[in-house]
């Protein structure tokens, strides 16, 4: 692998994944509008997201159910996948490249990644 060919690996990955996501939530919202467009919005009470729209398990098996919630909330999920993907991705092309340095810095970024994200979907 060449660094052009990264960079094109990188550049596909990134609007990839960022045209899917943006697919998913505004099938999510159009979805949601149809099915509940007319009801009123009520902005006295503040009532948090239930756990079918917080824990990711629960995400995906509504989005598979057609939950418009879980659609919009499946469609973030891939957004914030999308750089991650693209760290571990530009792990990958350094290691081939074999290029210490990067791979160790990479893989440094990608721990911080994953831990904060791990960290916070445990806290939520």
């Amino acid at each position: 692998m060449t660094d052009r060919s990264i960079e094109r690996t990188l550049s596909v990955l990134l609007r990839a994944g960022v045209l899917l996501s943006g697919l998913i939530v505004f099938a999510g919202g159009a979805y949601y509008l149809a099915a509940h467009g007319g009801e009123p919005a009520s902005y006295h009470v503040f009532a948090s997201q239930p756990a079918v729209d917080r824990i990711i398990g629960k995400i995906v098996t509504g989005a598979f159910a057609w939950r418009a919630q879980s659609l919009i909330q499946l469609g973030i999920l891939a957004l914030i996948a999308t750089p991650v993907l693209r760290v571990a991705v530009s792990l990958v092309g350094f290691a081939i490249e074999r290029d210490a340095k990067y791979v160790a810095i990479t893989a440094l970024v990608l721990t911080v990644l994953l831990y904060s994200l791990l960290e916070g979907a445990r806290r939520g």
